[in-house]
């Protein structure tokens, strides 16, 4: 039994949002390990989640996790998700499908924006020393 792994997104009419979307599923493959992995929107992207979980049965899944790439449980999570999961699950009844939580309370989060509030700050102080020094002139 494979199991497949879904990126599932919000998606957006700007593709190169989409596109970034497509990267971090690719990097979930790779780094983790994972040999089947697939990106999926909620709207505004392609494939949708049922599209993902198609192309994962044909390379062999028997089960699928969707791992939403969403920082909270909000309304597309907790309403929509559900709705289109068990739409899926009534067309392919040969695959079994879970939902893993969202990207909100992992502690991975909290780093991450430390990382990006202390590169933010530094670039924000370098603009500001320049524009201090070209101000002085």
């Amino acid at each position: 039994m494979k199991t497949g792994i879904v990126i599932f997104a919000h998606g957006s009419s700007v593709e190169s949002a989409n596109e970034a979307v497509r990267a971090v599923a690719s990097g979930v493959a790779r780094q983790g390990g994972f040999e089947l992995v697939e990106a999926a929107f909620l709207e505004g992207g392609k494939p949708d989640l049922a599209g993902a979980v198609e192309r994962l049965a044909r390379r062999g899944a028997s089960k699928v996790l969707v791992v939403p790439y969403f920082l909270t449980l909000g309304l597309h999570l907790q309403r929509d998700l559900p709705r289109i999961v068990a739409d899926i699950s009534r067309v392919q009844s040969n695959i079994e499908i879970h939902v893993s939580p969202p990207l909100d309370g992992h502690p991975a989060m909290i780093q991450a924006l430390i990382d990006r509030a202390r590169d933010g700050e530094k670039t924000f102080c370098a603009a500001s020393d320049e524009g201090e020094a070209s101000g002085s002139a």
